[in-house]
C-alpha cells in the first residue's frame, strides 16, 4: 500500500479496485462543494507519456487531429488520434514542457496509448517515450474557487492562459501545474513525484481550506463530467468522428496531413454531419449504452447517464442531426424511457444550428 492510498483512506475514501477514490463518504457534499468552492480529485489513473527528442512535436502533429508542432514551450492543446477512416482512437491533452512533449491520456488508457505510439515511431524519428504514470501522481482541481487555491500556493501562476503549464517547487518537490479546459468554475492540474504525491495532497488540502477546498472522487468527477458535456468512455471511440462528439476546437482545419483529415476536412468544408451528441432529460435513469428511438425508428445511441446526488439525471447521446433540436422527444431502450433533448454538448461545428434548422 502507497503512502497515497494509506492517505485517501484516513481521509475516509472508497477506492475503486485502481485505488483511486470513488468518493469519501458524502456524495451530496462533493457534488455540492463543486459548484460553491471547489474539490481536489485523484486523476492519477490518467496516462501520463514523455515524448523527447528533435522530432517529438512533429510525431504527435502527423497522427492527430490538432496543430501540435506550432506549441511554444510551456504550452499545450488537446488533440485527438483517428485512425484512416477517421474514427476516433484517442483523445489526449499535450504539454510542451522543457524536458519533452507530456502525453495525458483519458483514464486507463496510457498502456494502450504508449503502445500505439511505439507502432509509429519509424526508424529515423528522432523521438523517444517513457511512461511516467508509475513515477507520478496527477490531481485535479475543480470549481469556482480554484483558482483562489492556484493563487494562494502560486500566485505566478494564477494568470496562466488556458492550456498553459508551468513548474513550480511545493511540498519540498517540483510540480507541473497546468490549466485545463473546465467542467465547472476553473480546473488545475497537478502533477507531481510519487514519493511525494500525499504531502503534496495534504498541502493543496491546507492551501485550499480557506476556500471550501474538499477532496471528490471519481462518482462525482463523472457527474460533472456528464452535466457539463465532456465526452469521454463511450464517446471517444472508433464508433465516431471527433466532429461528432463535440470536438470541433480539438481540430485544426490550416495544418499539414495527420492520419483521417481527408474524411475531416471533407466533413467540415461541405457541412456535412450526420449526427451529433447532445445532452438530454430522462424520464428515469436507463444504462448506456442503449438505442434511442423516435416514432419508432432508431436515430442514435444513449452513450453516458448518471444519477447525480442532487437528484438529477444527466445524460448524453450522440442522435441523427434531425432529432438534436432541443425539446425533441424520443424513447430510450425496449422499456421506451421518455427523454426530451436539452441542448447540445461540447464544442459544436458553427454551422451545426443552421444544419438542424435545415432538416
Amino acid at each position: 500500500m502507497t503512502a497515497l492510498t494509506e492517505h485517501h483512506l484516513k481521509l475516509g475514501a472508497n477506492l475503486a479496485p485502481d485505488r483511486i477514490p470513488l468518493d469519501y463518504g458524502d456524495l451530496a457534499a462533493e457534488f455540492e462543494s463543486v459548484s460553491g468552492s471547489a474539490i481536489l480529485l485523484d486523476r492519477s489513473h490518467e496516462g501520463r507519456i514523455l515524448l523527447s527528442g528533435r522530432d517529438r512535436l512533429n510525431l504527435v502533429n502527423r497522427m492527430s487531429t490538432n496543430d501540435v508542432a506550432a506549441l511554444a514551450e510551456n504550452n499545450g492543446c488537446a488533440t485527438i488520434f483517428t485512425n484512416a477512416n477517421a474514427r476516433i482512437l484517442f483523445r489526449v491533452v499535450c504539454l510542451n514542457r522543457p524536458e519533452g512533449l507530456l502525453l495525458i491520456s483519458e483514464a486507463g488508457q496510457g498502456g494502450a496509448l504508449a503502445e500505439f505510439l511505439r507502432r509509429n515511431i519509424f526508424f529515423g524519428d528522432k523521438a523517444a517515450l517513457r511512461e511516467s504514470a508509475g513515477e507520478t501522481a496527477q490531481f485535479a482541481i475543480h470549481g469556482p474557487s480554484a483558482h483562489a487555491v492556484v493563487a494562494s500556493l502560486a500566485p505566478a501562476a494564477a494568470d496562466l492562459a488556458l492550456m498553459g503549464c508551468i513548474e513550480l517547487e511545493a511540498a519540498g518537490c517540483r510540480l507541473t501545474l497546468a490549466r485545463r479546459k473546465p467542467l465547472c468554475g476553473e480546473h488545475w492540474l497537478f502533477i507531481c513525484p510519487a514519493e511525494q504525491a500525499a504531502a503534496v495532497h495534504s498541502l493543496l488540502l491546507r492551501e485550499g481550506s480557506a476556500s471550501g477546498l474538499i477532496p471528490a472522487g471519481s462518482l462525482t468527477y463523472n457527474a460533472l463530467r456528464i452535466r457539463s458535456g465532456r465526452p469521454a468512455g463511450l464517446e471517444l471511440s472508433s464508433n465516431y468522428i471527433p466532429l461528432e462528439v463535440g470536438l470541433w476546437d480539438e481540430v485544426s482545419f490550416s495544418k499539414g496531413c495527420y492520419t483521417g483529415q481527408e474524411i475531416i476536412a471533407r466533413m467540415e468544408s461541405r457541412r456535412r454531419l450526420a449526427k451529433t451528441i447532445v445532452k438530454l432529460n430522462l424520464s428515469e435513469l436507463v444504462a448506456a449504452p442503449a438505442q434511442i428511438f423516435a416514432d419508432g425508428r432508431a436515430v442514435g445511441r444513449l452513450t453516458s447517464s448518471v444519477a447525480a446526488p442532487d437528484g438529477q439525471i444527466y445524460a448524453l447521446a450522440v442522435v441523427r442531426l434531425n432529432q438534436a433540436r432541443a425539446g425533441a422527444s424520443l424513447s430510450i431502450g425496449e422499456q421506451e424511457v421518455e427523454a426530451t433533448v436539452k441542448e447540445y454538448a461540447g464544442c459544436q461545428p458553427p454551422y451545426v444550428a443552421q444544419l438542424i434548422q435545415e432538416k
